[in-house]
């Protein structure tokens, strides 16, 4: 993780550099570039003005008024007749005007003036040329020059400054990233351990991440998987323990009574007596199997139905026929409701399956005399089936759970009342295959209600 770290706030630091590279340097081309035309306009501004002084007064005393005036400043001045013949000039200045006033001479120069020599990083100066026209007339030419000294030291001078804020900002830069890698990979060390633990079977793990970005979400999801893979590790150990239980108490019936029945000296009708039973739980667990693999069919999904449109009504007079010999036999009486146009799409041998369930716990769980109904009723664009008994009821505290696999109201497990504890689950599954719901509706010591939901249509 501390790889990803590095890797990332390289990336981040590489990035950022280049940013700031680049809005660095543009920033530094744009003000040399202002800053040397403003040297530029101001040293064409002043020979203007020195030109408008002289269209005004153009005798010696004032040529040589000019001439004094820029001999005190940064900047030399020349002045020449039409013709390019030098007649006043500052100090020093000579060689270099010379060939300045040589290039320019054959040039047409606007009134407003011109540059001459704008290359301030080869040449010793730069310089400006600005016509004095009287009486419509070039009179002459005022050039003005500027030690590129000045301009080479202030660019020096701005280079330095960028150079300093320069290493400033990628220090700051380097210690940003770095904050920000680490806050960003904390989350992410937290949970590579949490997905550790996982994969080592320690399902504990707890991650407090806040916020609702990207890896609050990731974190979240962690969370999730881990409460899963708990809840599925109890589960299945739960599961695990309930098959034991189930096959061994069968299976000791069946060894047990075997080993009566092989007894030389046993009787014929005793013996039988025992065959019977070892017969029974047989059965017994040839029907725990058989509920194991429709579960695990469904948990591999490779649990198919197989959906056709079905009148109700006649579904449930078949199933009605069928039950009704097992409720006469308890002297129990079993009714249904329903209108004749209600039309389901199911498959009738998987929701016969689900029905014959929810009849069978009825006929169990309620006493002589007593009746199971069955009603069907249309709302709001579902088809509702309830099956309803006068039974002992499901206690408050069992109703949550009478969905789960093995789970029995009943704890006694009693091997001619318990079944399998796998019965409602199924139907549960079968249900929800369907795209419907079940749930119970139990009061203790006055019945129960089973409710499902299917969509109509």
């Amino acid at each position: 993780m501390r790889k990803i770290s590095f890797k990332l706030g390289l990336l981040f630091f590489v990035f950022v550099l280049g940013v700031e590279t680049i809005l660095f340097v543009s920033l530094y081309v744009t003000l040399v570039h202002s800053r040397i035309n403003e040297e530029f306009e101001q040293l064409l501004a002043r020979g203007n003005n020195h030109r408008d002084v002289l269209e005004k007064n153009y005798n010696p005393s004032t040529l040589e008024h000019v001439t004094m005036m820029e001999s005190e400043a940064e900047t030399d001045v020349v002045i020449t007749n039409e013709n390019g013949k030098i007649l006043y000039f500052s100090d020093h200045i000579l060689p270099f005007a010379k060939r300045i006033i040589k290039k320019a001479n054959n040039k047409n120069i606007p009134h407003s003036g011109m540059i001459v020599q704008k290359n301030w990083q080869k040449e010793a100066h730069i310089s400006t040329v600005s016509p004095i026209r009287i009486d419509g007339k070039i009179k002459g030419y005022v050039y003005m020059f500027q030690n590129t000294d000045s301009i080479q030291n202030m660019i020096y001078k701005l280079k330095h400054h960028f150079i300093m804020v320069g290493i400033l900002s990628v220090f700051l830069t380097i210690i940003t990233i770095a904050f920000l890698s680490r806050v960003i990979t904390i989350p992410l060390i937290r949970m590579k351990e949490a997905t550790e633990k996982l994969s080592k079977g320690d399902f504990s793990v707890r991650l407090q991440i806040k916020g609702e970005n990207e890896l609050a979400e990731l974190g979240k999801a962690i969370q999730t998987l881990a409460r899963d893979l708990e809840y599925l590790k109890k589960e299945r150990n739960e599961f695990l323990a309930s098959i034991s239980h189930e096959l061994r108490t069968p299976l000791t019936y069946v060894k047990g009574y075997a080993d009566i029945a092989r007894r030389p000296n046993m009787g014929e009708e005793e013996r039988n007596r025992y065959l019977s039973i070892i017969y029974e739980e047989a059965e017994h667990m040839q029907k725990l199997v058989k509920d194991l693999f429709e579960l695990a069919k469904m948990d591999q999904h490779s649990f198919q139905i197989h959906k056709k449109p079905t009148n109700l009504c006649s579904f449930l007079k078949k199933l009605h026929d069928k039950m009704h010999p097992a409720f006469q036999a308890k002297k129990m009486s079993l009714v249904y409701y329903c209108d004749g146009n209600i039309t389901v799409h199911i498959d009738q041998k998987r929701f016969e399956q689900v029905m014959m369930n929810l009849l069978d716990n009825a006929l169990k769980y309620s006493d002589q005399g007593s009746t199971v109904s069955i009603d069907v009723r249309t709302e709001k664009n579902n088809i509702v089936i309830i099956v309803s008994d006068e039974g002992r009821g499901i206690p408050e505290e069992d109703l949550p759970h009478i969905f789960e696999r093995f789970y029995r109201v009943d704890k006694s497990r009693s091997r001619t009342s318990g079944g399998t504890g796998l019965g409602l689950a199924i139907a549960k599954e079968i249900v929800e295959a369907h795209g419907g719901s079940i749930c119970a509706a139990s009061e203790y010591g006055k019945g129960t209600n089973m409710i499902i939901t299917l969509p109509e249509g």
